[in-house]
């Protein structure tokens, strides 16, 4: 019973075949990124006409303009970016700049200027991390009357504008709460384990974080005392077990005049 496909004429087959099927998988890759670069293209264009249709709700209305940022960012452009490939006289400018002017540019690298001054403020307080919501409020507390409405959200990407200063300031999250950090020194998992535990009570003992957290006695005073050679918490002497405060949440506190522990 003779046996068909052995021998040389086999393997050339299959060379064939593999190279046919390499170059029909090129193809169809040249193809979809053709159509995705078209389509990329046409929502890039959608998106400039929708731009300058709302630019005074972009310009004035906070949730529309975080919206709008969005909508950016989901294809890939980042207003705040230099860029040249839109209009205007020179063809440089961030998207904001080209489709509506320099205000709502301004706007923002202006904010991060006062980032900057409350971060640098209360780096002796807190130890270079200070809550989103603590930033945004001292800086709408000092705004003029009329003033532009500012949200967490104009505060996150005033910080991103930072990024040319290195790694100096950055955002965080630590348990559930937003942080900006104007230092360079990056936390520890066990640094970020305190600093969530403190956002519960307020503050957190070596006997707490040894009961919950299961940790030996040398963990848990090795993670607090650099915590606190930061100053990213404030010590309460006067209770028969010393107390590890978070300075967020004694301002918050001093800020309500609530405490509840």
């Amino acid at each position: 019973m003779s046996r068909k496909g052995v021998g040389l004429g086999a393997f050339d087959r299959t060379r064939i075949s593999s190279a046919q099927y390499a170059s029909h998988g090129s193809n169809l890759r040249t193809s979809h990124s053709t159509s995705l670069a078209t389509q990329l293209s046409v929502f890039r264009s959608l998106l400039q006409q929708f731009a300058q249709t709302h630019a005074k709700d972009i310009r004035s209305n906070p949730t529309f303009r975080a919206e709008f940022a969005r909508m950016c960012a989901a294809i890939g452009v980042d207003p705040l970016a230099s860029s040249n490939s839109a209009a205007g006289k020179d063809g440089n400018g961030s998207f904001w700049a080209q489709m509506l002017g320099t205000s709502v540019n301004d706007f923002y690298f202006e904010l991060a200027v006062r980032v900057v001054e409350v971060c640098g403020a209360t780096r002796e307080e807190n130890g270079g991390l200070i809550g989103v919501k603590e930033v945004k409020d001292r800086i709408i507390s000092t705004r003029m009357e009329g003033g532009a409405e500012i949200t967490d959200d104009d505060i996150l990407r005033a910080v991103t504008t930072l990024k040319p200063l290195g790694s100096s300031y950055s955002t965080l999250t630590v348990g559930r709460k937003l942080y900006i950090r104007s230092i360079p020194k990056e936390l520890n998992k066990d640094q970020s384990a305190v600093l969530e535990a403190a956002q519960l009570l307020g503050y957190v003992s070596i006997s707490m974080l040894m009961l919950n957290l299961k940790w030996p006695r040398a963990r848990a005073k090795t993670a607090i005392d650099d915590l606190v050679s930061e100053s990213m918490l404030w010590i309460d002497t006067q209770c028969e077990e010393w107390e590890y405060w978070s300075p967020g949440f004694m301002l918050e506190v001093e800020g309500t005049g609530n405490i509840d522990v």
